[in-house]
């Protein structure tokens, strides 16, 4: 399959699926949405969705997280991997925020990335989904399905993201991000050696 044909599949049957695929953490603002994508590193959406209400209710501005200490932050995040990690860079993180940027979340790439915490990665989350920004953030699942669908060649994720962002128009990165990630969970698992699922039994054809 030549890879104008390719990405043309890929596409259609991302948005047969996913026509309007949603953020999967909850947040209540840009903030919360930080502290969430965040904690999502090594772990999941799911747990993560599990663990913010509680710390949310008590803190969803970068003033309110920063009046909490570290332990109790830590405390209410346990059961997420890294906690005690994590619970440092959330504290620093909004300290850094009220110092620098008023308590808002910045919308640069630079600015984004020079919070404790956040990196290139996380910062592609927030530009692309929080501010609308075009933006293509890599992730495990992205990297992985990639790879086995011969878009890149799996060196790692700088690479792949650099070569996603040249296969695919520009207009269509902030959802393919999130189509990517949710068809791989569905039917592109990692456990599977030899995917049957539709994209790639249609690549493998060729």
């Amino acid at each position: 399959m030549k890879l104008a044909d390719k990405v043309k599949f890929i596409t259609s049957t991302l948005e047969d699926l996913y026509p309007e695929p949603d953020i999967p953490l909850n947040h209540k603002n840009n903030f919360t949405f930080l502290v969430a994508v965040m904690l999502s590193a090594q772990s999941t959406d799911k747990k993560v969705n599990e663990i913010t209400p509680k710390l949310f209710q008590i803190a969803n501005t970068a003033k309110e997280m920063n009046e909490l200490e570290m332990d109790e932050i830590k405390e209410i995040i346990r059961e997420i991997g890294l906690a005690p990690t994590k619970a440092k860079n959330i504290k620093k993180m909004s300290k850094q925020l009220l110092e620098n940027h008023n308590g808002e979340v910045p919308n640069t790439f630079e600015e984004l990335e020079e919070l404790a915490g956040v990196g290139h990665k996380t910062a592609s989350v927030i530009i692309s989904q929080a501010f609308n920004k075009p933006a293509f953030p890599v992730d495990t699942h992205i990297h992985r399905l990639a790879f086995r669908w011969g878009l890149s060649s799996g060196k790692n994720v700088i690479t792949t993201e650099k070569d996603l962002k040249q296969i695919f128009e520009e207009k269509l990165w902030n959802k393919l991000h999130l189509q990517i990630i949710f068809y791989g969970r569905q039917w592109c698992q990692a456990r599977k050696k030899k995917c049957g699922c539709t994209i790639c039994t249609e690549i493998q054809k060729t």
